[in-house]
């Protein structure tokens, strides 16, 4: 522990007694593909009793039109996050007929590429952006990759403790805006220096289904296990390894954040710089939209990462702009499995345990990202994800090969620090009570949800899918008979009526064709942002 890291808690002690700073606040992002009773995507469309997709603030689709996303509210208390999501699935299951939502990452039974069906947002040029933009992904990578779910956390710090922090740090000159940005900048990427041992500990797909692979050739770190199952011995999160989230062309873009400038530049960069490989398959033929553009990145979500830094954009921004304007807000951590031993993928001892990994990354020095370093964080967060449970495995810190177990527990006690501090905004110790029980993970691989699951299949000799379909049959049952919240019930009744009349508007609203709208989109989207009040 460092006397800077040491010397900053002490500091904040007083404050965090004293009520001075506020907690964390958290919004969840969850996908589950619905599937049938045998456990295949299912081939029907979204349900017009759910609300539309396009407009709707809590119940939309990812890529497929089987892909779920729910969104919950920003909120200061995990609990309440927890429950909300929790009652977006128990309203879900009243029109959800046979059909189930799979409660693994990795997807279901599949019958090839078109066995996935891309979401349809309907007729507006925003819809149809949004649908083209899936079908670019289509024809670039394919469909089975974007099949894979996982959960989004969005958080944030409070206003009064970054006012707190830049007090501390005599920065009281520094446009706040401007001190925020450069600190998330910092969180980010000690983040992305220690994202192996969120891997490591939550990460819950050490098994696909051999239809994952449609071309049939196996790779050398999966084995057979069944018929129809592969499994990676060691493997902690193969939704994060080469077979899921991963593409070869933007690993050139070199992002290691190490400044709000630099980020938007290269995705700027990206967004406007065309790929030979992507014009090959073209853009618009003969009417027919392939893609929406042929550069690097169609648009800036096509940029793969397992963190990024977040701003609400106003309608006629881009992503980047809202940062470039008006500074970093938030950040999404985007590297977490779905846990299927959950009922909601995720629970309240993992979000305090994140909450004071993320507050722990902040707090720690963060000098910038050469690319020597950037490289080895690649290989630590590759080890982990494809042998992370290997008591052999040794990752690179400072030059210096270590186990998992020995850096993992230097790191959670750094963190009991910071849970102690997080602990005096709360009653009892929900932060330390999380970060120890990871303790006991990272002395036995066998205690983590990827050993637990890959320990199922073995002793059961079961197949992964029907090993899925089997827990979302539990599942189901279980939050069918739940009871909703009586409010919150009828705020999603109304919401169903509320956003089909609102697509129907935006589609009323067009006065353009939808080549004049993307035009005009790509235009505005290369103009820089930068104002007086956010410094670059």
């Amino acid at each position: 522990m460092s006397d800077s890291f040491a010397t900053l808690i002490e500091r904040l002690e007083g404050p965090a007694r004293r009520g001075e700073f506020s907690r964390l606040r958290r919004g969840l992002e969850k996908e589950g593909l619905r599937v049938d009773r045998e456990g295949r995507v299912a081939q029907t469309l979204h349900p017009h009793a759910l609300g539309s997709k396009l407009t709707h603030p809590h119940i939309t689709t990812d890529y497929s039109e089987a892909l779920l996303e729910y969104i919950t509210p920003v909120t200061c208390r995990p609990a309440d996050a927890l429950e909300f999501l929790g009652d977006l699935h128990r309203f879900s299951y009243r029109y959800l007929g046979d059909e189930l939502i799979w409660p693994g990452s990795m997807p279901a039974r599949l019958d090839g590429n078109d066995s996935i069906p891309i979401a349809d947002y309907g007729s507006s040029n925003v819809g149809t952006m949004k649908r083209v933009y899936r079908q670019g992904l289509d024809v670039r990578y394919g469909r089975i990759m974007q099949a894979i779910a996982g959960v989004h956390y969005n958080v944030s710090l409070p206003d009064d403790l970054w006012t707190l922090l830049r007090d501390l740090d005599g920065e009281q000159a520094t446009p706040l805006n401007d001190y925020r940005s450069a600190r998330y900048f910092g969180l980010i990427r000690n983040f992305r220096r220690h994202s192996w041992l969120l891997l490591y500990l939550f990460g819950a797909s050490p098994a696909i289904d051999r239809s994952f692979l449609p071309d049939g050739r196996i790779p050398d770190k999966l084995e057979a296990h069944g018929e129809e199952t592969l499994i990676s011995r060691y493997a902690t999160s193969l939704r994060m390894s080469d077979l899921g989230y991963q593409n070869k062309v933007q690993e050139q873009l070199k992002i290691c954040f190490n400044s709000l400038s630099n980020y938007v530049n290269t995705l700027r960069h990206a967004i406007s710089t065309p790929w030979p490989a992507y014009e090959a398959l073209g853009v618009n033929e003969d009417g027919e939209w392939r893609q929406l553009n042929a550069n690097i990145l169609q648009i800036e979500n096509e940029y793969y990462s397992d963190i990024r830094p977040k701003r609400v954009a106003r309608h006629d921004e881009t992503p980047s702009q809202a940062l470039e304007a008006r500074g970093v807000e938030y950040i999404e951590v985007r590297c977490l499995d779905l846990n299927p031993l959950l009922t909601l993928g995720v629970d309240a001892s993992q979000i305090h345990f994140i909450d004071t990994f993320v507050m722990w990354c902040l707090l720690s020095e963060s000098p910038w990202i050469p690319d020597a370093e950037c490289d080895t964080l690649d290989d630590n967060r590759r080890l982990v994800v494809e042998r992370g449970r290997d008591p052999e495995l040794r990752l690179c810190h400072a030059g210096t090969p270590r186990s998992v177990a020995d850096w993992g527990g230097e790191i959670l006690g750094e963190m009991r620090r910071v849970a102690e501090l997080l602990d005096r905004l709360e009653e009892g110790t929900p932060h330390a009570d999380a970060v120890a029980a990871m303790l006991p993970r990272l002395e036995d691989p066998a205690l983590t949800p990827s050993g637990q699951l890959l320990a199922r299949l073995q002793e059961r000799g079961e197949e992964l899918s029907d090993a899925m379909l089997g827990i979302a049959r539990e599942q189901a049952e279980r939050l069918r008979q739940e009871p909703m919240d009586p409010g919150r019930e009828g705020m999603f009744d109304e919401l169903v009526e509320t956003s089909h009349r609102q697509q129907a508007e935006i589609e009323a609203a067009d006065r353009v064709s939808f080549a004049d709208f993307l035009s005009d989109y790509f235009a505005r989207a290369r103009e820089s942002r930068v104002t007086d009040g956010v410094s670059q």
